[in-house]
């Protein structure tokens, strides 16, 4: 079976979280530029990097290789386009994450954005046990009402198969999890949406490093 983020066009992805009544594109931007800054590594992986929001805060002197990881072929090919200027820092990476972790090489921050949800928690934990990253920055969203989870927009049904691969996130899971395969939390902050929605910025450190 088929993921369905590979049959998502790049360009309802984006335009959808980029409206003014759902703005996770700008928001989580600035998350990243903090993301890659906040911790002392030169190497870092973006898991779900879709048309590469965030990469321009890859700082060449810091980042000596920075991967971005999707199953969406054409979304890597988009995003080498637009970071050709990155080409000796970021090496794109078509992998299933679910099936696939295996082929995952090792680095030092782990970013996984709006990325659990679609995986769910016990293939999270094989990914980061493969990466093995001293730090590891995920986002993940909550909606604080009853909401359906992805905001109403002209491009709401290009999401709808979406619906089979969606794991509801809370924070006391997803710390949990961590905590059994020896990571300890190090930073959560909560970034409000419009819509009654929020982001929850939860850090970890790798114990065995830390």
């Amino acid at each position: 079976m088929s993921n369905p983020w590979e049959e998502i066009s790049l360009n309802d992805y984006e335009n959808h979280m980029s409206l003014d009544s759902v703005k996770q594109l700008q928001i989580m931007n600035s998350i990243m530029k903090e993301q890659f800054e906040d911790y002392p590594v030169s190497t870092a992986m973006v898991l779900g990097v879709a048309g590469g929001n965030g990469l321009e805060h890859v700082s060449r002197d810091k980042y000596r290789t920075v991967y971005g990881v999707d199953i969406n072929e054409d979304y890597l090919r988009i995003v080498s386009e637009r970071y050709a200027h990155l080409s000796d820092v970021l090496k794109c990476l078509k992998i299933d994450l679910i099936n696939d972790a295996d082929q995952l090489p090792g680095v030092q921050l782990l970013i996984a954005n709006l990325l659990i949800e679609y995986i769910g928690y016990d293939a999270f934990q094989r990914v980061v046990c493969k990466v093995n990253p001293e730090y590891v920055s995920s986002l993940i969203q909550i909606n604080v009402d009853d909401k359906q989870w992805v905001s109403d927009s002209p491009y709401l049904h290009a999401f709808d198969g979406l619906d089979e691969v969606h794991h509801q996130m809370d924070e006391d899971s997803l710390l949990t999890k961590m905590q059994e395969i020896g990571y300890k939390d190090i930073l959560q902050a909560r970034i409000p949406l419009p819509n009654g929605k929020a982001f929850i910025r939860m850090d970890f450190q790798n114990g065995k490093m830390g």
